[in-house]
């Protein structure tokens, strides 16, 4: 069974800020890390456009409707201190949806093994009703959910490795029994959630913060002794991963340590977990990774770990 890629050239066309660490080159960066000969049997597809009617299975309607009202045709529309718009960020948005999506369907129906949906901007730090951390709509949460609904997956796990705290997803999934949510990220750290006492009104949120300067040891203790025993309990019948790879040590937002083969045992411990329970059913979605050189090392491990390498 094959690894789907999926991207879309949109997703360069959200511009932001000169000097602003979310940038373009970043899914640049991914694309030529991708274009190895390594990588020679992925499949490559593009990220059709989202609808917003999948969007509001996670987001509120009053929300989704302020934030493409306010969209501009031209120039910056600055949301807060890191988080704006561009003519071109609702586009880009609408693929991050559709990507995930797209990548869910194509797992959920047997068509491919798994999927790495390279997508720009990240999305999990977008709450309900608001947009934060250079996130609008939350991929991997509205991957899950629609998996869900069309689907009838009873149980779905998200499994969030970005430096930075998923508060988006777990405010989503705070009250819903049906979708576990489990984080490794530094802390303290932006957004400031994520402590271990943070789990949620069903036991389905899992936290395990990182202090500052901890690696490969400390992120891979977390996994085996926290989250994977949980996961195993939890029993998901789909895997989606928030793939942000700003715990390696040259990222310029954090002070972890991890290193590419870091990022490859983890996607390795994933999958194991996934043939138990979910078929093998993985999705991973871009978040975030703010060092090109960590980033392209990062991904390169990852993806090579989804195909089996």
């Amino acid at each position: 069974m094959s690894t789907l890629l999926l991207s879309h050239k949109a997703c360069l066309d959200h511009v932001t800020p000169p000097g602003h660490p979310e940038r373009p080159d970043r899914l640049r960066a991914v694309e030529e890390a991708l274009s190895h000969e390594r990588f020679q049997f992925l499949v490559r597809d593009q990220a059709p456009e989202g609808d917003l009617d999948l969007v509001t299975l996670c987001h509120n309607e009053h929300y989704v409707t302020e934030l493409r009202h306010i969209a501009p045709t031209s120039g910056q529309v600055y949301i807060d201190g890191d988080t704006s718009m561009s003519p071109g960020t609702w586009g880009a948005v609408m693929r991050g949806v559709g990507g995930a999506v797209a990548a869910t369907e194509a797992v959920m129906a047997g068509e491919h093994r798994n999927a790495f949906v390279a997508v720009r901007p990240p999305g999990h730090h977008a709450e309900i009703g608001k947009p934060m951390g250079f996130c609008f709509f939350d991929n991997v949460a509205i991957a899950a959910r629609h998996a869900q609904r069309k689907y009838g997956i009873k149980r779905a796990a998200i499994v969030d490795f970005d430096v930075h705290h998923g508060n988006g997803t777990q405010d989503i999934f705070w009250s819903d029994p049906t979708v576990m949510y489990c984080s490794t990220h530094q802390m303290p750290l932006f957004p400031g959630t994520g402590a271990k006492n943070e789990r949620g009104d069903h036991d389905t949120i899992v936290n395990a913060p990182l202090a500052s300067e901890d690696g490969g040891p400390e992120f891979r203790s977390a996994f085996e002794n926290l989250i994977l025993p949980q996961l195993e309990k939890f029993s998901p019948e789909l895997l989606v991963i928030s793939a942000g790879f700003d715990a390696h040590y040259r990222d310029p937002l954090a002070s972890l340590n991890l290193r590419a083969e870091d990022y490859a045992w983890v996607t390795r411990k994933l999958m194991d977990l996934a043939d138990k329970s979910a078929g093998g059913r993985v999705v991973s979605v871009l978040e975030g990774g703010y060092d090109l050189q960590g980033l392209k090392e990062s991904v390169t491990a990852h993806v090579g770990a989804l195909m089996g390498a």
